[in-house]
């Protein structure tokens, strides 16, 4: 089993990159926000991975943090959900992200993902009720409270808003509204502040 990588970043392409560790070069399949902070080629990386083997195939799949891998294996461990779409998930939404999204059953914010259908959505987030609480914890952009602020958060990201800007203008919105704002009032004023 390989459980990490520390080399040189020597190539990177739309969802992989090539580690080069003492001369060989592993391509470890990535989630666009892993991607994104590799840095620039030539530069040093260290990649948590997870090495996936079947009849036809070995593909390595790497990770910036512990959280994202257990949110991939959490992923995997559900029918109908291979590595590949496991990655697409975690491009769209942070592990937390993810966990708040099954907390509050949003298969709108989970179906945000390449390849994921409403059916998809629903066993994701029923299946994984209670797997990723772990992945809830500091830093994480405090979650909206049940309700009309869970609603105002999908319809958010219905509309295309990032998974952080949309519950960070619900979050403000609801502070200055108060806990028994409606859902109107609360997406109207949400839309203003992510706006801004």
């Amino acid at each position: 089993m390989i459980a990490r990588l520390s080399g040189t970043l020597a190539e990177t392409a739309a969802d992989s990159a090539v580690i080069d560790v003492a001369g060989v070069g592993y391509l470890v399949h990535l989630s666009a926000k892993t991607l994104a902070a590799l840095g620039p080629i030539g530069g040093e990386v260290l990649i948590l991975t997870e090495l996936q083997v079947r009849e036809d195939a070995w593909t390595l799949f790497g990770f910036g943090s512990a959280a994202e891998r257990d949110s991939f294996r959490a992923l995997t461990s559900i029918q109908g959900v291979g590595g590949r779409l496991a990655l697409a998930i975690l491009s769209v939404l942070s592990p937390d992200e993810l966990a708040r999204a099954v907390a509050h059953e949003d298969k709108a914010m989970i179906g945000r993902a390449n390849g994921v259908g409403p059916k998809l959505a629903a066993r994701i987030a029923n299946e994984l009720q209670g797997k990723l609480g772990g992945n809830i914890g500091a830093g994480a952009a405090p979650t909206p409270r049940a309700g009309a602020a869970a609603d105002a958060l999908s319809a958010l990201a219905n509309l295309g808003f990032k998974p952080a800007e949309a519950s960070a203008a619900v979050n403000a919105a609801q502070d200055e509204l108060g806990p028994d704002a409606g859902l109107d009032a609360l997406v109207r004023l949400a839309l203003r502040k992510a706006a801004k």
